[in-house]
């Protein structure tokens, strides 16, 4: 029977297989060293160059290839070698001057750094900062919003409402309620000029404002519809008729639990509500923690109705806003799609914790 060579051992240090793991799990790193580490990896549990070929659906050369090149360089045997091209005329303490400055400080009179401000400021050119920018995706002109919750059972209210995402109650039907309000009827001050190749639709900047009314809504978790009413006015009186328009449009069952999930806004609270839900026992009330509308999965369908049919309409009175959000709706229950929740309470927790620590690192 013949014999293929026998294969020199490969065997891995606690550092370097720290380092492998790392580079195989770590998203940012590039699809290339991923692969070469898993395959690493492999080799070292023992694996023959024909098993880690079928395992990662790679060819036998292929892992030839890099098992060689870690045994020959080890960990430095991985990486792409430097294409040949002029040499680099940036020194690493430039770089790292640059990116210093660009984290720990502003430019005079100004919220932030520009290329062409940083580039004054260093002496390289506004090409360069932005090479460097880019390298470490560092983007100083952009800026986004946060607000951490200041509920004192933040955590329980969490893991309530992830669990009833993940892992809701036998025979229990479970829906995401609250308004979106002040919706505007805007009407641009003169007709639309519409998409043609190589133009994008265009409308005036201006409009003139027809007046407002809020949508209700309730989302059923399960299967993604959504009930759903204008209201030209956003009181207790409104909220509890649409609780009314809930309890009459759903089937009930017998022994079937209704978990409703909202935000902690004044009209949810007031007296006349809490009557109505004392009347109606089968229903079982889930507040979302203080600042954490996010959690309610009805916010994902209001942004979704406010991007595809509100935001670029054109609307010359309340009535014609509100017939184009009873169209819209009516068209999403024809075909309703659940939205898919995976974020644990682990993963929420660990992400605020990181915000947190950030916070109290940052000087203010």
């Amino acid at each position: 029977m013949k014999r293929g060579r026998r294969l020199k051992e490969l065997v891995l240090s606690d550092e370097e297989r720290t380092k492998l793991e790392q580079w195989a799990r770590r998203p940012k790193t590039s699809q290339r060293l991923a692969l070469r580490s898993r395959i690493v990896l492999q080799c070292a549990a023992g694996s023959t160059n024909t098993q880690v070929a079928a395992k990662l659906n790679i060819t036998m050369p292929t892992v030839g290839k890099w098992r060689s090149r870690f045994l020959t360089d080890r960990l430095e045997g991985l990486v792409d070698e430097p294409r040949p091209g002029a040499p680099r005329s940036i020194s690493d303490e430039r770089v790292e001057a640059v990116i210093g400055r660009t984290l720990e400080s502003k430019p005079q009179a100004a919220t932030h750094w520009s290329t062409r401000g940083m580039a004054k400021a260093t002496g390289l050119s506004p090409a360069t900062i932005g090479r460097i920018w880019r390298a470490f995706g560092l983007q100083p002109h952009r800026t986004d919003t946060f607000k951490l919750s200041t509920d004192p059972f933040f955590v329980e209210k969490v893991r309530d409402v992830v669990g009833l995402y993940l892992n809701p109650p036998d025979r229990a039907l479970v829906l995401c309620v609250d308004e979106k309000s002040q919706v505007q009827a805007l009407n641009r001050t003169q007709p639309l000029l519409p998409l043609v190749p190589g133009q994008v639709e265009r409308g005036t900047h201006d409009y003139e404002r027809h007046g407002v009314t809020s949508l209700f809504a309730a989302l059923n978790v399960a299967t993604g519809e959504v009930i759903g009413s204008c209201q030209r006015r956003h009181r207790q009186q409104e909220f509890v008729k649409f609780l009314d328009q809930i309890d009459a449009t759903l089937i009930k069952e017998p022994d079937v639990g209704i978990h409703i999930v909202m935000d902690n806004y004044g009209t949810h609270k007031t007296p006349k509500v809490k009557r109505w839900f004392q009347r109606h026992p089968a229903y079982h009330l889930h507040f979302v923690p203080t600042y954490s509308s996010w959690l309610n999965q009805v916010e994902r369908f209001f942004a979704e109705i406010t991007e595809k049919r509100i935001r670029r309409g054109s609307f010359r009175s309340v009535k014609s806003l509100e017939e184009a959000i009873a169209e819209y709706l009516d068209n999403h229950n024809r075909d309703p799609k659940p939205f898919v929740w995976t974020a644990t309470t682990e993963k929420i927790l660990e992400r605020v914790a990181k915000v947190c620590k950030r916070i109290s690192d940052s000087g203010h």
